[in-house]
């Protein structure tokens, strides 16, 4: 049974309208807690108050029944990462909708991809963990502050995750040479660890937002995506 996670409303507006706040510009469909966020069409939809800020979004998210959100990328880098905070605080998961490739995924090759990732993720961890912890003492000393720092990147199967790095600063010698020599995506190891992205294979590259939106655009490139759970996104043509 389908349930709503929207306040019922009197107010409706066209999605369309320019003077509407960018946060706002999308439709909602959803089916047996799968929740679809594309872009608007002529269509009425009921006033959405929880997309007025994130922490609503993230209440609304937290009392629903959405397992799981997919995002189209055309509606641009603000709106995917305003949708991909509040799912973080929400524990969400979140995905971009974009079109798997012809190809049928090979199970078997995945699960021995992902072990092979394990494992040279651990023994990559292992040899340089002498060079993190070194790096981590000169930044306590020259670079105080934050150690670690996370931004979005899209991962297999168009997942969205935070990629882990070392916080430095352009500004300072030691940041400039960690800069150099990409010293400060050493922590993303972890990531590979955690399955977020691969070592090998396919998955190897992880595209930033950007890269994602600009990425969306051609056709061509469009095919080696893969969303997780895509055949479970049949939704109804139901808009809320």
């Amino acid at each position: 049974m389908t349930a709503s996670i929207i306040p019922t409303v009197e107010n409706l507006y066209d999605v369309t309208q320019e003077h509407q706040d960018n946060r706002g510009c999308c439709t909602l469909q959803w089916r047996q807690g799968q929740l679809l966020v594309k872009q608007p069409g002529r269509v009425k939809q009921p006033y959405l108050p929880a997309l007025d800020s994130k922490r609503s979004l993230v209440k609304c998210l937290q009392h629903s029944p959405v397992s799981l959100v997919s995002i189209d990328p055309k509606l641009g880098e603000a709106l995917l990462r305003f949708w991909a905070d509040a799912c973080q605080e929400a524990q969400k998961p979140i995905f971009l909708s974009i079109p798997a490739g012809n190809k049928p995924s090979n199970q078997p090759w995945r699960q021995l991809q992902r072990l092979i990732d394990w494992i040279a993720a651990l023994v990559l961890l292992l040899l340089v963990s002498p060079v993190m912890l070194g790096l981590i003492a000169l930044m306590q000393v020259y670079s105080p502050g934050s150690l670690f720092c996370s931004e979005w990147r899209v991962g297999e199967r168009g997942k969205l995750f935070q990629a882990m790095k070392f916080c430095t600063h352009n500004i300072t010698p030691l940041g400039r040479w960690i800069g150099k020599y990409n010293l400060d995506n050493l922590p993303q190891l972890f990531n590979v660890l955690r399955g977020d992205m691969s070592l090998t294979g396919g998955g190897s590259h992880c595209w930033t937002l950007e890269d994602a939106v600009q990425l969306n655009k051609l056709p061509d490139i469009k095919a080696s995506w893969e969303v997780e759970a895509s055949h479970l996104l049949h939704l109804d043509s139901q808009t809320l």
